[in-house]
């Protein structure tokens, strides 16, 4: 199954949330740092707010935070905030539904099963795999980098010279 954008930039807004540690981070900052518009990090922070996920308040000081810890906030909870369809209604002002098509129950039961899988995993759970890539990542560059130092401070004298493509003939 596939996830709209508009969920997987919820889960990113989560973990910044969650990183912060409790204290309240700007919209403005959310968006800067996860590459959004403002406008997309204000319309996914309302959803969340109405959702219960996360703590909005407004003003010169205010911003977003979790509403409740990160450990407690499972994955499938926000899919579900994010991906919940409205049901539409018919001409007759009656709902209608999948399950009068006949595939409702296939489709809540394969739903059910995928939200089953995604609330074995947790927010905090989210954040502690992205701070473990981004230490990678900076373990890997620094290592690059003296890498890279250590080379230039063994052999100094054996600069990189471009290497002469032109074959000696043997004289006859």
């Amino acid at each position: 199954m596939r996830l709209n954008k508009a969920t997987s930039h919820a889960l990113r807004v989560l973990v910044a949330c969650a990183q912060s540690g409790g204290e309240l981070r700007k919209v403005a900052e959310m968006a800067q740092a996860l590459d959004l518009s403002e406008q997309n990090v204000f319309k996914i922070v309302h959803l969340l707010s109405r959702a219960g996920l996360v703590a909005a308040e407004r003003g010169r000081h205010g911003g977003v935070r979790l509403a409740r810890p990160a450990e407690q906030i499972r994955v499938g909870d926000v899919v579900t905030a994010m991906e919940a369809m409205p049901q539409s209604t018919g001409e007759d002002g009656t709902v209608a539904d999948a399950t009068q098509a006949g595939h409702g129950a296939l489709f809540d039961d394969a739903f059910e099963a995928f939200l089953a899988v995604l609330n074995q995993s947790t927010v905090a759970d989210m954040t502690r795999s992205q701070q473990a890539a981004t230490r990678r990542a900076k373990s890997k560059s620094a290592s690059v980098s003296r890498s890279a130092e250590v080379r230039a401070a063994v052999s100094p004298s054996r600069a990189r010279r471009p290497r002469s493509t032109a074959r000696s003939t043997p004289s006859a």
